[in-house]
């Protein structure tokens, strides 16, 4: 299973993993992966915007 001591990912990935049967884990572990670091990258944009139009 995706629960692993340590892997911060590992609650979604089983959530994921859940969804459907045929999901290697894998690509499952992957996905949530890149997925969260998309998401991270876009709260990043937006928080610098927000302090660049409060800075100005």
């Amino acid at each position: 299973m995706a629960e692993e001591q340590g892997d911060p990912h590992a609650a979604w990935t089983e959530r994921l993993l859940g969804l459907g049967s045929g999901i290697p884990l894998t690509e499952a572990r992957s996905f949530v992966r890149d997925l969260y670091i998309h998401a991270q990258a876009d709260l990043d944009a937006e928080r610098a915007e927000a302090e660049a139009a409060r800075e100005e």
